[in-house]
Order: structure tokens, then sequence, then C-alpha cells
């Protein structure tokens, strides 16, 4: 029984690590994953997994940006660290709208829209807003190409698309990368700067979870965060290093037919089965 569990945690963690970071959701994807991997734990400490495995995806991205994200770094002079500390600001300030929604109203959200339709119809919906956006950027020149010119007010309405990431299906790096694109930033800043977001984000939905269930975990819970944290850490510097330089050469349409065809699979499934 420990060795089929321990196998679908890992699939659960290769899953979270490569879907939290491309534009395709995570959360629908373990929705749908759920149907068929049925882990032997309770629905209550299921739903905090869902999260808290979120964490090793998040620490990949601590390591792989560690040096541009450290104010302190000593290999920065002072206008560097500077800069550094003003980044961090910006993305405290796109942080608010989703962090003050996200508390208010996550049980309400989950119990509301934590279903297979909402996941079917985002899928489908953001993929068509991505075919559409790339289309009309398509040679159109970006007004945001670095950290630096993403202005506050910039920062803040980006924080505000990724509310709509609260919704299953949505994508909180897909949400973040439409607003900023549509904003007027480059599709690599855009990016990178959700990576960003998805720090203290997760770090912060995740201590909710925790905080919800509570911390009196059996040693088996303990085995099942640890392994599918370290999964979703390991897959998540392979991802996060492929999708950087994709981006680069290519646009981010095959994700949005990709969500169209993931839709409509979710939607056929469900409605025959």
């Amino acid at each position: 029984m420990k060795l089929l569990e321990t196998i679908k945690i890992i699939i659960l963690g290769i899953v979270e690590g490569i879907t939290e970071w491309v534009p395709v959701s995570s959360t629908g994807h373990m929705i749908l994953l759920d149907e068929f991997i049925k882990l032997n734990i309770t629905p209550e400490f299921k739903e905090m997994f869902f999260v808290v495995i979120q964490l090793g995806a998040i620490m990949a991205v601590v390591l792989l940006f560690f040096n541009k994200l450290n104010p302190f770094s000593p290999k920065k002079n002072s206008l560097e660290k500077r800069n550094t500390w003003i980044l961090w600001f910006k993305v405290i300030v796109a942080i608010i709208p989703a962090g003050l929604i996200g508390v208010l109203f996550d049980d309400w959200i989950n119990e509301k829209f934590y279903n297979y339709k909402t996941v079917a119809v985002t899928l489908i919906l953001y993929g068509i807003f991505f075919i559409l956006i790339e289309s009309r950027n398509k040679d159109k020149y970006s007004r945001i190409d670095t950290l630096k010119g993403l202005d506050y007010k910039t920062a803040f309405l980006i924080g505000v698309f990724q509310v709509l990431s609260l919704i299953p299906g949505t994508s909180r790096s897909g949400a973040t990368i439409i607003g900023a694109m549509l904003l007027g930033t480059s599709r690599y800043i855009a990016t990178e700067f959700t990576f960003f977001l998805a720090i203290p984000v997760m770090f912060g939905a995740s201590l909710l979870k925790m905080l919800k269930f509570g911390f009196s975990l059996t040693g088996f819970e303990v085995y099942i965060l640890s392994l599918g944290s370290l999964v979703s850490f390991i897959v998540s510097i392979i991802t996060i290093k492929f999708l950087m330089g994709y981006i680069k050469r290519n646009d981010f349409k095959a994700f949005g037919y990709y969500r169209i065809v993931l839709g409509i699979v979710v939607l056929l499934y469900f409605s025959i089965f």
C-alpha cells in the first residue's frame, strides 16, 4: 500500500512541477488527476496537500533566481541592491489584491468553483485568450521590456489580474501573464515577474491551508508532503529553465491550444462517466 501511495505522490509531484509554471493550471490538472489517482488520505488533508505541495515548486524559483532576488548579495553594488528592494516592493504591491480576496473568500471560492465544469470552462476560455493576445501582439512593440521599466501601477494591475487565478482552472501564471501582456509587458518579463509573485502568494496560501488543517500531522502525512514537495522542486527547476528558454523563441499559442483541448476532454469525460 505504501509503495502504491508513493508512486501516486511522485506522479502528482511531477505534474505539479510542470503545470505550476507553464500557463495550463496546476489546480485543473490536480482535480483531473484526482479522478484517476485516489490517494488513501482524508478529504481535508488532500485539499491541504494540493496547496502545500506547491512549496517545492516555489523553492525552485528561490534557488534559480536567488541572486536576482537577494538585496543583500555582496556581488551587487548599492544601486543594484536598491533596485532589488524596489523589485520586492513591486511584488508586494502586486500581491495585495489576490491576498485580500483569497483570505476573505477562500472557503466560498472552493465551495462554489472547485469542480470540473469550472475547470473545463476556464481552461478553454483562457486558452482562447492566449491565442487572441498572441495574435494581437505579433510583431508589436512591448512597452515594458525590463523589470526596472515595470512601474508600481502596472505591478498593481497585474496583481488585479492575479485575482482571477483564484478560480480553479484559470492558472495563476496564466492570469498574470495575460494581464501583464495586455498592459504592454514583454512575454519574457511577464513570465519572470509572474514567477516572483508566486513566492509570497504560494507561501501565504500554504500557510493558510496549514493553519486551517492544523499542524498535528501523522508520520505518513509528513512523508507524503515531503515527497510531493521534493519531486515538484526537482521537476520545477527543469520546467522553469525550459520555459524561460522556450519563450525567447516562441509564443504562448501552443499552451492556448493545449488548454482548449484539455478543457474539452474534461467536459467530455465527466459528461460520459
